[in-house]
């Protein structure tokens, strides 16, 4: 169950679906630094962010059981990014922070929210960025995930790739106009 003192994720797992409430702490354990660190980078509030991750233990405690997830520190990542998106929404804030400037770079490769009329043209979009996220090497899918999924920092990334911020803005530009091209190829209208 247990090797370097931290829980193995099956064993999680179990937990929620043994309605055990040392499932919520050993999550937070395992992956609270990971879940805060989102929400952190998008909310820009250290409170904030901490009420999202406490929302994220109580929204997984309610989807386990029936849901097994493959990776639990995706499934929790993206339950704790969902839940800052929708506390920042709600906020209507007005200045350009973190979560502002992500959807503004987005604007023109990706349809509006309120533009996709129904769920097939969501499951649509959603399978077209799959395909070209697909067609990425390595390096630039792990880069446009990180900066649009995760919302990490472009100064952080241009250090981690070893070169200046504007060279990795216009390397994410390239990427969004392909993204773009891409979309409109596959018939999604933007």
């Amino acid at each position: 169950m247990e090797r370097g003192g931290t829980v193995e994720d099956h064993a999680i797992i179990e937990l929620y679906h043994q309605r055990e409430e040392r499932a919520i702490a050993e999550s937070n354990k395992k992956y609270g630094a990971l879940c805060g660190s989102i929400a952190l980078r998008l909310l820009g509030l250290k409170e904030d962010a901490e009420e999202c991750v406490s929302d994220t233990w109580h929204a997984a405690w309610n989807r386990m059981p029936p849901e097994r997830p493959q990776a639990l520190g995706a499934f929790f990542g993206r339950i704790t990014r969902n839940l800052s998106i929708s506390r920042w929404r709600r906020s209507h804030v007005k200045k350009r922070c973190g979560m502002e400037v992500l959807l503004s770079e987005l604007e023109d490769c990706v349809p509006a929210p309120g533009t996709v009329e129904d769920a097939l043209d969501r499951q649509q979009l959603a399978r077209a960025i799959s395909a070209w996220l697909d067609s990425l090497g390595p390096s630039d899918r792990r880069l446009f995930i990180r900066r649009y999924w995760y919302g990490d920092q472009v100064k952080g990334l241009a250090a981690e790739e070893r070169v200046g911020a504007n060279t990795l803005s216009q390397r994410l530009l390239r990427l969004r106009k392909d993204l773009r091209i891409f979309l409109e190829s596959e018939g999604v209208e933007l």
